[in-house]
């Protein structure tokens, strides 16, 4: 269609053309930015949520071995302070298991201090336990018990390896 002039009229429709691909490609893009924040956010959630697990058996391993160290003393006094210089360290079982390593730490007058590691879970955990003993029976017994979520194994070596502790105390 020509004008008066002879030049060519624009159609009456001819600036609509392509809205609706605009408006196509505006729509897709809001829809797939928030498709995106919606897999971030529950990708951060699962391992919110994997990290909790992990910690609650690390705390779980340590509790474990708290009351092992809690019963070996107060009712086996296994920890009772010796009169002289202990050649080893008290073997602390727990679930009917040996212990990895027991080691004495210090021997003085006034304390003595040993460190058991124990395996737990049927091997899929492991928790230090420090005990630290007064010389004399009116003084204050102090257990300190660290968890892992991990084997001993990877406790002693980790190679890079990332894995949870948590530790609880109890003193008497």
């Amino acid at each position: 269609m020509k004008n008066k002039n002879g030049l060519a009229q624009p159609r009456p429709h001819a600036s609509r053309r392509g809205f609706a691909l605009l408006m196509a490609l505006i729509f897709m893009s809001v829809m797939l930015s928030i498709g995106l924040t919606l897999g971030s956010l529950a990708y951060k959630q699962q391992v919110l949520a994997s990290s909790a697990i992990e910690s609650q058996y690390a705390f779980y391993a340590a509790d474990s071995a708290l009351e092992c160290a809690l019963y070996a003393d107060q009712q086996q006094n296994l920890f009772a302070y010796p009169p002289s210089t202990p050649s080893t360290a008290p073997l602390m079982s727990c679930d009917a298991t040996a212990p990895v390593s027991a080691t004495v730490l210090s021997y003085t007058s006034s304390q003595w201090i040993i460190a058991t590691r124990l395996s737990l879970d049927s091997g899929k955990h492991c928790a230090d336990v420090t005990v630290y003993k007064p010389a004399l029976s009116t003084g204050t017994t102090y257990l300190f018990s660290q968890g892992y979520d991990v084997s001993c194994a990877t406790v002693a070596s980790p190679g890079g390896t990332r894995f949870v502790s948590r530790g609880i105390s109890a003193h008497y």
